[in-house]
């Protein structure tokens, strides 16, 4: 099986980001297009919605997606540098090892070449600045981002704290400065996942088991928590990376 990156499609997503951002510096063009090739890669080896419910397949969070209802032939590519021709084999003959559909997921919810590059330079030309934030403050906002589906264990008013505890996360994440705007659609849909997949699975265990009993549904909550716990480590990630560079920056 070839790497995931190998696939025609990633190269072609990538080069366009590439393309897209030679206005910004080389290293900093090349942290992006870094960033970008780990996020691919994991998204397409752990596929968590696909593992929790079977209703779910292709990219990581399919059901999730930023555009839920639309259809991919509204958006046809601008040229033939963004898509390469569909096809079950590329490069002389060697077979694609990743499911082309499950790749388009995947890089559909990631974002498409324009919104990241326009991010990218927004950020660089100081419209759309991250500032690396106390680590206190990122860890609040990222325990809040998980807190919602333990607190649903509380006895009668688990879901509305669990509720209360999901809007403060969103409230922090969006008025928070360490993460660009595409980072956060993207853990939103991630705090907001559970909304979905608890009642999916609860559904799929209780089928599975003549009813649904407290075990059931712990372990449904417990399952659930996977992609909230993903997207907190994204971000996570993230604000360490941009107080590493501050630190740099500062140093020099």
């Amino acid at each position: 099986m070839s790497s995931p990156l190998s696939h025609p499609l990633v190269r072609t997503f990538l080069s366009s980001v590439e393309r897209r951002t030679a206005a910004l510096p080389a290293v900093r063009r090349e942290e992006l297009l870094e960033d970008l090739r780990e996020e691919i890669a994991a998204a397409l080896a752990d596929d968590p919605a696909q593992n929790l419910a079977g209703g779910f397949t292709g990219g990581p969070a399919e059901g999730f997606a930023e555009h839920p209802g639309e259809d991919p032939a509204d958006h046809p590519a601008e040229g033939p540098t963004d898509r390469p021709a569909e096809g079950p084999e590329t490069d002389g003959g060697a077979a694609v090892g990743v499911g082309e559909e499950r790749v388009r997921r995947v890089l559909d919810w990631i974002g498409t070449p324009e919104e990241i590059a326009a991010d990218a330079l927004a950020e660089e030309s100081g419209s759309l600045p991250p500032e690396p934030e106390n680590v206190g403050g990122t860890w609040l906002t990222l325990g809040l981002a998980v807190l919602p589906v333990p607190l649903c264990l509380v006895p009668g008013v688990g879901i509305p704290l669990g509720l209360v505890a999901a809007l403060g996360a969103l409230v922090r994440l969006w008025r928070s400065a360490p993460w660009v705007r595409r980072e956060k659609r993207q853990a939103t849909l991630f705090v907001l996942s559970p909304l979905v997949t608890v009642p999916v699975l609860a559904a799929a265990l209780s089928l599975a088991f003549d009813g649904i009993s407290a075990a059931a549904f712990v372990a449904s909550l417990l399952m659930a928590l996977t992609l909230p716990v993903i997207g907190a480590a994204r971000l996570a990630r993230s604000a360490a990376r941009l107080r590493e560079r501050a630190g740099q920056g500062a140093g020099r």
